[in-house]
């Protein structure tokens, strides 16, 4: 079950090679494929890098010994000449950059910096172009830090529009892989402006490009405190959902976790309930299949299984199961949340449809035992004055007639939606069209 709905294999042709390397990590951590499976997988991507030495050393591991191939050996002194190389061709321009008196002359002007470089230093072109292709090559190297540093100079100074993407695409893959989620989150930016403008490539392209550009943003969404509201703002974008569910409906499971876990439920929700009705019979995920369960299908027994299978998936989901030690233990906060969120999304829709529940029924859709239930339902009750009150003789939670979303009321503190709007909902929801397989 565990590798069942690993989604790395969907997930790494979109990203550059270097980024699937975190992923490979996380699965090794995990357990969830054969040891040697993952090192073979490691050497196959490091073979299209310039990380020889790293690449030796998995070998190593691979196969228990110091020996390594020949060719290997020479991979690595070719490397190691290229390297000069390239650095010789960049030099004059590194120089100049590295003199602190000498970067003060340059200016916003993109074009009069080119002429001062040219008429002062004898930096043309071709010095500039060489700058681009030592940076490539340093990340290529694993020196995303140099990279990063080098790819910011080049597109100062770049007039190559294509290079200059191409430059900015590696520069945010150099500040994910060094974790600096703030940079990244300016350069994810950056780049969707770029895309998202109406002279970009071909609509082909951009649409492409937009899939590359949601993979790329996993890293950083699911990382930065600002994360779970920015990635609801890009993905649920029209063109980006879109994009999503033309050809990577997978991604539909960080966009349904966003939603869950998000302290601050959008309207934009509802109308992401449709997408996941859409999309219930062409893709199998068991985060949107939650959805489906209370929001669709009222099917709160579906519901209650896949909340446990869901558990499994954010465990073992790269971007979803992050962990954090704390002292002698481990956590995986999203877990905490998403369970959190969800006992809640079933207990708000349970709730909207009965007016006596049984306690013990509940507990079981909750996936609690009854005095865990009790408690959680008890506290529910005190912190969202939630109008309701427990019979405890009969073991049955009694809803007052004014009951309203409990969900909004905890999470949002914003005003309870009114009887009416919940008709609307309902209507709204058994009307839209079923969908049959793509």
């Amino acid at each position: 079950m565990a590798s069942k709905y690993d989604l790395t294999p969907r997930i790494a042709p979109n990203l550059d090679r270097h980024l699937v390397f975190p992923l490979l990590e996380f699965l090794q951590e995990r357990g969830l494929y054969p040891e040697e499976d993952i090192l073979k997988a490691k050497i196959e991507l490091l073979n299209h890098t310039n990380m020889v030495d790293y690449a030796m050393d998995i070998h190593k591991s691979l196969y228990h010994s110091d020996d390594v191939p020949q060719d290997m050996i020479d991979r690595r002194a070719e490397v190691v000449g290229r390297l000069k190389a390239l650095e010789d061709g960049a030099a004059p321009l590194i120089g100049f950059l590295q003199n602190p008196n000498a970067v003060q002359e340059l200016r916003a002007d993109k074009q009069y910096n080119l002429q001062m470089l040219k008429d002062r230093y004898q930096i043309g072109p071709e010095q500039i172009d060489a700058l681009y292709d030592y940076a490539k090559f340093q990340f290529e190297c694993g020196n995303y830090s140099g990279a990063a540093d080098y790819l910011y100079q080049y597109r100062a100074l770049c007039t190559n529009s294509d290079k200059s993407l191409s430059a900015l695409w590696g520069k945010l893959a150099a500040e994910v892989l060094m974790q600096n989620w703030d940079i990244a989150l300016e350069e994810l930016n950056r780049l969707k402006e770029i895309i998202d403008s109406k002279n970009f490539s071909s609509p082909l392209n951009q649409v492409q490009s937009r899939i590359w550009l949601m993979h790329w943003s996993l890293f950083i969404f699911f990382n930065h405190d600002n994360g779970r509201t920015q990635i609801i703002d890009l993905f649920n974008q029209d063109k980006y959902l879109n994009a999503i569910q033309t050809n990577a409906p997978h991604l539909l499971r960080y966009l349904a976790t966003a939603f869950i876990v998000n302290k601050r439920r959008r309207p934009q929700f509802k109308e992401f309930i449709k997408v996941i009705q859409q999309e219930q019979y062409s893709h199998e995920d068991p985060i949107t299949e939650f959805l489906a369960c209370i929001y669709v299908n009222y099917d709160f027994d579906g519901a209650q299984k896949k909340m446990k299978e869901c558990e499994e998936v954010i465990l073992n989901d790269p971007f979803l199961g992050k962990r954090i030690e704390e002292g002698n233990f481990t956590t995986v906060p999203l877990r905490d949340e998403f369970l959190e969120n969800a006992r809640l999304f079933i207990f708000e829709t349970y709730c909207r449809i009965h007016q006596r529940i049984d306690m013990g029924v509940l507990a079981d859709k909750l996936n609690l035992n009854y005095e865990e239930a009790e408690r959680w339902i008890v506290n529910l009750i005190r912190t969202s004055k939630l109008e309701a009150k427990i019979d405890s003789k009969l073991g049955t939670i009694i809803m007052e007639p004014s009951y309203t979303n409990v969900y909004e009321q905890l999470i949002d503190h914003t005003k309870a939606l009114s009887t009416r709007t919940y008709k609307i909902v309902h209507q709204l929801l058994e009307n839209a069209p079923g969908q049959t397989a793509r």
